[in-house]
């Protein structure tokens, strides 16, 4: 797990773009974290980083949103699912099985229906405002084969956890406790 912090929106979405520059067809961001912690706005620093080009909101009430960039971005909230069978109204398997990258605002809502291989993005509030403490944690053989990459793309906002360590990529779901 790496842990990295960051204290303002624009850096979020800074971060977010790094990443994206990392990101390839299929991939899958499971985004998790404290209500208001900027979920949809580190969607916007990816989707930019991407080049899509249209105004990137999140899609709590419509549940899924597309966009086209250099990858088309799936962007999906299921906070407001109620049951994890409602999953398969969104379609989400064959979004996965596309050329298309994938976050999920509240996906650890519905991991059961996920696949075991995806980069978990858990974003908490920090002490100030804007400030924000964010985990990172390789599930699955994928992101943990990029994970020296995923280390230099976030290098300016580590400070503390096991920056530089090995990826946690044991495919056991994150526990919700936050390590600083």
């Amino acid at each position: 797990m790496l842990v990295v912090r960051t204290s303002s929106p624009a850096e979020t979405r800074a971060l977010a773009a790094g990443l994206a520059t990392l990101a390839g067809p299929g991939d899958l961001l499971v985004l998790t974290g404290d209500l208001g912690a900027g979920k949809t706005a580190f969607t916007q620093g990816f989707g930019r980083a991407l080049g899509v080009e249209q105004p990137i909101t999140s899609p709590t009430f419509a549940l899924h949103r597309r966009y086209e960039g250099r990858l088309v971005l799936n962007h999906l909230d299921v906070y407001r699912l109620d049951e994890l069978e409602e999953v398969a109204d969104l379609a989400l398997a064959e979004l996965l099985e596309g050329d298309e990258v994938t976050l999920i605002e509240w996906g650890d809502n519905i991991l059961p229906a996920l696949p075991a291989d995806y980069l978990r993005v858990c974003l908490c509030l920090g002490d100030n405002d804007d400030d924000r403490v964010i985990d990172l944690e390789a599930v699955g053989p994928r992101w943990a084969a990029r994970w020296k990459d995923v280390l230099r793309q976030t290098n300016a906002w580590q400070g503390c956890g096991r920056a530089g360590g090995e990826p946690v990529a044991t495919g056991v779901p994150f526990s919700g406790e936050r390590p600083c």
